[in-house]
């Protein structure tokens, strides 16, 4: 057994010498899989027989997997995958449920024979997690009603298509089926945004795209729900005097319940005060009574 894993050993050695695993695309199969997806990575064998598989992972080809004399050794793969990886006793193909984002890389395969003389053969794969994309939310720019030309304003409608924490995409405006405008990036985990000036009598239909090289989210741009003709100066003035009025009297309100409120426990207390003398009043008045009886009973048996 000994010797059969230093065999192993002397084949991953031999690999890395002659360039097997090297960094050149020959021979690599390119898998593209979004987050969450499970993605199963095949060793296009039908029965173990008297082959060793072993599964490596990343650039130090850190060792994941393996199935030797039919026994499986997951290795310490719980760090890098949790409880992710599964493999497949009979065929030694490997998957990787639940993926993330951090198991992109590359997975590289050694298969060792020891049937009618030893032969290895060796497989790769470049695994690319793409994270799920969020669906891209269209607002209108209002610092166009405040533009130095009274026309534009009044006459066109400036709008922002926006995505937030995103990586390797491309966001675009599209009119109809054609491209506007567009913006991509593969920084991690940033926002996105992307203007579109329109007028408001457009007829035309306008979707907001973000897309990577999987998949794809659209938002449709509904220009008389979102563009509005741009309020007037003296309208706008009479606007803001109205919630200031509004605003007074909401003010308003507000003290005079509170002063009542005051008002009202205020009286209550006095009421409960006035009520207690009366009671110790007649206490004391009930009180003097009877020691003046009892004084005239004392007179009276002497």
């Amino acid at each position: 057994m000994i010797l059969d894993t230093a065999f192993i050993y002397l084949c991953i050695l031999i690999s890395k010498v002659s360039g097997v695993f090297g960094a050149d695309t020959d021979g690599v199969n390119l898998i593209s899989v979004t987050e969450g997806d499970s993605v199963i990575l095949n060793t296009d064998l039908t029965g173990i027989q008297n082959n060793n598989i072993l599964w490596m992972f990343g650039p130090q080809e850190t060792r994941i997997a393996e199935i030797f004399r039919w026994t499986i050794n997951m290795f310490d793969s719980i760090e890098t995958f949790g409880d992710r990886l599964q493999m497949d006793s009979q065929t030694g193909s490997l998957t990787i449920r639940n993926i993330r984002t951090e198991h992109t890389g590359l997975y590289k395969l050694l298969i060792s024979s020891s049937g009618k003389g030893i032969s290895l053969s060796y497989k790769r794969f470049s695994v690319t997690v793409y994270a799920r994309l969020h669906v891209p939310f269209i607002t209108r720019d209002t610092s166009d009603c405040s533009s130095s030309s009274k026309r534009t304003s009044e006459s066109r409608c400036l709008l922002v298509c926006s995505v937030l924490n995103v990586s390797d995409v491309t966001l675009s405006w599209y009119k109809g089926m054609s491209v506007l405008s567009s913006i991509s990036v593969s920084d991690l985990s940033i926002s996105l945004s992307l203007p579109l000036d329109v007028e408001y009598q457009d007829n035309n239909t306008y979707s907001c795209v973000i897309n990577n090289p999987i998949t794809h989210q659209t938002t449709r741009l509904d220009i008389s729900q979102l563009c509005h003709t741009c309020p007037k100066p003296h309208q706008l003035a009479i606007l803001v005097i109205t919630c200031g009025f509004l605003l007074l009297a909401v003010q308003i309100v507000v003290v005079l319940k509170f002063s009542s409120c005051i008002f009202n426990k205020l009286a209550k207390r006095k009421a409960q005060t006035e009520e207690q003398k009366d009671c110790a009043n007649a206490t004391l008045d009930t009180l003097q009574e009877a020691d003046q009886d009892r004084g005239m009973r004392n007179t009276h048996s002497r």
